[in-house]
């Protein structure tokens, strides 16, 4: 079981922005800009590739709540998916990172 799953099922504990019954919304270990959230699906896709266009409408909406519940919405904020070891994933589970709450650069995190 992968460490997000384990995450999921509440093996490892985390700071829980959000949740829903499909999606989980923490806040990421190294932090990159001073709002760092992970979004992830509840159900295991290893990446991009692999997830469905319905998983991702939903993912769509939780990210603009998530967006919303910590106000960087009306500021804005940037939206990154890793897709394999050549895209910097780390982790084999679908995750987006929300960054946001300063003006952010362009180039590597």
């Amino acid at each position: 079981m992968c460490l997000f799953c384990k995450i999921v099922n509440k093996e490892i504990p985390s700071t829980i922005i959000l949740e829903n019954e499909d999606f989980l919304a923490l806040e990421d270990i190294s932090p990159k800009a001073p709002s760092h959230i992970l979004t992830i699906p509840k159900t295991h896709f290893t990446s991009f590739n692999d997830v469905t266009p319905q998983n991702m409408s939903g993912m769509t909406s939780f990210i603009q709540e998530v967006a919303k519940k910590v106000k960087i919405d009306k500021d804005g904020y940037r939206v990154i998916t890793n897709i394999g070891e050549n895209g910097g994933q780390e982790v084999p589970h679908l995750h987006f990172h929300i960054l946001g709450g300063k003006k952010l650069s362009w180039g590597n995190f």
